[in-house]
Order: structure tokens, then sequence, then C-alpha cells
């Protein structure tokens, strides 16, 4: 199989002849690290061999003269970490006189898309070959679009606890600020569905480690309906959707279900979601994606710890497929190296069909996170 029939097999909750590995973002150290310096996001997943790639929508953006903060087209200022990792500061619409002159950025600039044309273009199905004998090095990659519904921008255009409260003191408002922003993105998902993305991904995260980060009712009312237009746009493009939230969703799960999600990522174990509880709950509606962790074994274990996680997730998570092997949420820059190295070393090893009989029943009632849980804030 490809690496492209390999993830679309798993998202139909299907068995494919191996357990694919896809990662959301690569971030720095990891990236250069392991690919060279000056390796693209490309580069990154053709030197590493994954089944599939992440790909964003392009913005363009205007940086500060210390270069510390840039302004995107939403009018969103941002802060740079010494990472290098952006994070929201301020957003242009303070209430409703704002959001009544506030005009969205162009879904239709023919710029928008350049970087997913450039990934269809490599790893699609008509995309380059010429590795080596039994690698697919070249084309056959899966081309993951990455989106969002209207919780994460609505709340960088006014800020998450100006959102949250206004769930409600002004409904209204949310609703009107949330429609702003799932008709933008609608049409940028249109498009990125006719340009060759074969899945979609939504990157709204709405819970803590202690649970979601507003009541369930909330969630139906505010989250729930703009999600599953996003899901809609996505399945009436034939494209399997994949709903990323970091947190313990368990008090949401049934409503993000509803939506038609085809896959949950990252299902993070330090926040109390067991990949394979997930799995016995909710395999007959939707594959998982995850989630071998990120915040502690990946940053701050060996190697052995790693390949110790990453068996666990694979007795869990994989038999009968369904399964695309990942981590608790990115590969951001505390995490070493060698530890993401480790991960795809032992998936590839451990997550061939038909998977090893004896792991599984030896790795499948561990639980690698349960020290981490003892200590976890």
């Amino acid at each position: 199989m490809t690496g492209r029939e390999r993830i679309l097999t798993a998202l139909r909750r299907e068995q494919p002849d191996r357990v694919p590995i896809w990662e959301l973002i690569v971030n720095e150290p990891t990236h250069s690290a392991l690919a060279g310096p000056g390796a693209t996001a490309l580069d990154f997943v053709e030197h590493m061999d994954l089944d599939a790639i992440t790909i964003f929508e392009n913005q363009r953006l205007e940086r500060s003269p210390a270069g510390d903060q840039v302004r995107d087209e939403w009018g969103i200022t941002w802060g740079i970490s010494e990472a290098g990792i952006p994070y929201p500061l301020a957003g242009p619409i303070a209430g409703p006189a704002d959001l009544d002159a506030y005009t969205p950025p162009d879904p239709d600039a023919d710029w928008r898309l350049a970087d997913l044309e450039a990934a269809v273009e490599r790893f699609g199905p008509s995309g380059p070959r010429g590795g080596p004998s039994g690698s697919q090095r070249g084309g056959e990659r899966a081309v993951v679009f990455l989106t969002h519904d209207a919780f994460e921008f609505a709340s960088n255009l006014h800020g998450m606890e100006n959102v949250l409260a206004g769930f409600a003191l002004e409904p209204e408002f949310v609703h009107r600020l949330c429609r702003t922003v799932i008709e933008y993105k609608k049409a940028v998902l249109e498009r990125a569905c006719l340009a060759g993305a074969d899945v979609i991904v939504a990157g709204d995260d709405y819970a803590s480690r202690r649970g979601p980060i507003m009541s369930p009712p909330h969630f139906r009312e505010f989250i729930q309906p703009y999600l599953r237009e996003i899901v809609e746009v996505a399945h009436r493009h034939g494209k399997p959707f994949i709903k990323h939230t970091d947190g313990n969703i368990w008090p949401i799960m049934d409503a993000i279900l509803d939506t038609g999600a085809d896959a949950i990522d990252p299902i993070e174990p330090i926040a109390g979601m067991d990949i394979g509880e997930v799995k016995r709950r909710c395999a007959h509606r939707v594959a998982v994606v995850g989630n071998v962790d990120c915040t502690e074994v990946l940053t701050h274990g060996t190697t052995d710890d790693v390949a110790e996680a990453v068996k666990e997730t694979i007795a869990k998570a994989s038999p009968g497929g369904g399964h695309i092997l990942a981590s608790s949420n990115s590969i951001h820059p505390a995490v070493k190296p060698e530890n993401y190295r480790a991960l795809v070393e032992t998936g590839r090893r451990f997550g061939a069909y038909p998977l090893d009989e004896a792991m599984v029943a030896a790795y499948r009632t561990r639980s690698y996170i349960a020290p981490y849980l003892d200590a976890a804030p």
C-alpha cells in the first residue's frame, strides 16, 4: 500500500497493511535535526517516509520592526516565542460595532493554497516517484489540509475569555462572529477539496486536562453547528474529516461525533483520554489518531520509554485497523528529535498487520502514562 492508501483505509475504520504514521505539526529542532538544515516540510515527510503531510493555508503577514510580533490578514496580532511558535496577543473585534465594520480576508486570493498545490503536485497520485524498491518516496502520500471551525478564530478575533463570557451575555453577537469565521473557512475548504487535498483536519481546541472549557450545552449551541458545517463541506467532496482537540473531551465526545467527524485526534493521555477506552466506546463511529505522549515521554523520556509507549498505543488502538499513529498533540520544540525517530521506527516495527498477538496481549492492559497522571497539575 502507499501512504495515501494506508491513511484512507484507516480513516474508513478498516485495516491497512500496517498502522499509518502521521503528525499534525513538526517543529524545530526535530525538523532540521532529522531531515537536515534547510529541509522543507515536504522534504521532512519524505525523509521520514511518513504516510501523510499536513498543509496550512497561506497567510500574508506583517512583521513588526523588532521581529517579535506579526499581524495576519484577519487583523490578529501574534507574538513569537523564542522557539518561533506564534501565539495570539490581540484581536481587532472588541464588540458588535467592530464586527459591523469588519471585513475578513479574501478566501479566493490566488496564492491562498500555494503550499497545498505544491504538496499535491509532489505527493499526489500523479506525483514524482523514484525511491528505492519498497519505498513510497515521491508520490502517493496523503495530503491533509488543516482548517478550523468557528471557535478558535472567533476567540483570536475577540479574545477567548470574551467569547466564553459571550455565550451567556451576548449570544447573538457570538453567533454573528462565528458566522463570519465559518463562511470564510468553508470557502477556503471548498477550494482545498477541489485542489486535491485527501483529508481534512480542523484544529480548534475545546478542552484542558480537566475537561471542556465550556459547558456541554454551550458546546452544542455555539460550537457544534459550525463544526458540523465544515464537516459537511468535506463530506460533500468525499474527503474524510479528522477533528483535532486537546484535553479531556469525554463530556462532549458524543456531541463531536454527532457532527459526522470520521476520526478524533490526538486523544491526549495525560488528560485522562485512554485511546483503548476511546476505541472500545467509539470504534463503531470513528477512527482514532494518536496518542504517544508529547508532554512528558517524547520530551523528557528515553528512546526506550518512547518504544514502550508506542507498543502500548498500538496494542490498544490498532487491532482491527482504524488507527493512525501520532503524538498526543504535535512534535513541538521541546520534543527530543531522537525520541521522534524512535516513535516512527517502533511504529513501523510493531505496526505491521497482522499485529504480534503476544505484544498486544502484553501491552493492552498497561498504562505508561499513569506515573505522569499522578504528578499532573
